[in-house]
């Protein structure tokens, strides 16, 4: 329980540190969030990726009224509860408020219920979190119909460049292949601070959430599956490592980790389901400093790495992503609403050594999906390569990643 003067000094002290705090580059999504009354507009993704940043963002370029905002983190609101909700609603209303701005508000049980009755009186309310499961849960039992959901990731290549007031090129490209998109560590350059994050993650969004005790294993896990990135990962192929003996448990945890946006896992195409999901599954970590920062291999990993670029620079736009296998493989298939839509291969440099196995695949591929046109994205490399009214496209990643 909180007391109503604590929960009002918490508002008043949070609204001050709001106001004098810089709210950096602009988010290429701002424009692109959602709102309206009776709704909530819900924002996701990694912890530190810049979601109550963005929500700002877009609340100053998109209202002149004022807002109440919340951090359900702030170590005040320790012991915030159910009960608490009349208190804060009180606060509300005293403060006339219409604008709402609640961060990490689902760790408070029953919060869907006190937003959903803030929705019925036609309050604006945006929600940012760092758990896509537990979100989207609750949404669908008691904000269904009445919010728009939105996922964040860390910077894009172009948002990098801002950031850094850069120009595109190779050389910027290899720069944020190595540092990736977190904010605070672009801005710190201290490594240390993504070992400690993932530890928080796992800590803070896994482990306490989901009640597991042993956390050793389930890091060991993480670091494991970031070391691997771009490579086929099974559970039944993990089961015996790591201490965890049953591939349920495993699933589990894949599952954990992909809620808090630390790895994701791209399935084989198929329209079958049940061979989707007795395939193994392809692994790629949602920010590269991450990966550097905590892998456990000592290779460079080139090809890997830029795979897993271009895996983000889609998953920005594609919620379902696929890679596909026949003889050959494609290594990543676009869809929409259950459709396929574009090809990819990557390729970090395309040779004589691997040139007719990548593009064989991608023919493959285009065969399969009945396509004319497919793309090889490499690190340097331009070309085009055609065969039977089929063309594929040879592009630089970080000329294809800044095309409009």
């Amino acid at each position: 329980m909180v007391s109503q003067q604590i929960i009002a000094d918490v508002i008043q002290a949070q609204a001050y540190a709001w106001l004098k705090k810089n709210w950096g580059v602009s988010r290429e999504m701002t424009s692109e969030i959602p709102h309206a009354t009776g709704f909530a507009s819900i924002i996701t993704g990694l912890r530190r990726s810049g979601k109550s940043t963005m929500m700002m963002q877009v609340l100053q370029q998109n209202f002149q009224e004022k807002a109440l905002f919340l951090n359900f983190e702030d170590p005040r609101l320790a012991t915030f509860s159910t009960e608490d909700f009349e208190r804060l609603y009180n606060e509300i209303i005293n403060r006339k408020n219409k604008l709402l701005f609640f961060d990490e508000i689902q760790i408070i049980s029953g919060w869907e219920i006190f937003v959903n009755q803030l929705l019925r009186e036609d309050f604006k309310v945006f929600i940012t979190g760092s758990n896509a499961s537990l979100l989207s849960r609750e949404l669908g039992t008691h904000l269904t119909g009445r919010h728009f959901s939105t996922e964040l990731f860390p910077f894009s290549y172009s948002e990098f460049l801002t950031y850094f007031k850069r120009e595109g090129s190779e050389k910027t490209f290899a720069d944020y292949l190595q540092k990736g998109g977190m904010p605070d560590y672009l801005r710190t350059n201290v490594g240390t601070y993504l070992n400690t994050l993932l530890d928080d993650i796992i800590i803070r969004d896994i482990a306490i959430r989901h009640g597991l005790r042993d956390v050793n294993s389930l890091r060991q896990l993480t670091v494991y599956l970031l070391s691997n990135i771009g490579n086929l990962i099974s559970a039944n192929g993990l089961v015996g490592m790591f201490g965890v003996k049953s591939a349920t448990t495993l699933l589990h945890y894949f599952s954990f980790l992909s809620d808090a946006y630390i790895v994701e896992f791209v399935p084989l195409f198929d329209y079958s389901l049940k061979k989707q999901i007795r395939n193994p599954q392809k692994v790629y970590a949602i920010d590269l400093g991450m990966y550097h920062q905590n892998k456990i291999v000592f290779s460079p990993n080139y090809g890997a790495v830029l795979e897993n670029a271009v895996y983000l620079h889609l998953r920005k736009k594609y919620k379902d992503i696929f890679y596909f296998q026949n003889q050959g493989e494609c290594d990543f298939v676009t869809t929409i609403n259950g459709h396929p839509e574009d090809l990819y291969q990557v390729c970090y440099d395309l040779n004589s050594m691997n040139l007719y196995r990548e593009t064989e695949g991608l023919y493959q591929a285009m065969d399969f999906f009945k396509k004319e046109k497919a793309f090889i994205i490499t690190m340097n490399q331009k070309d085009i390569f055609k065969k039977n009214n089929k063309t594929i496209d040879v592009i630089p990643a970080w000329q294809w990643i800044l095309q409009k």
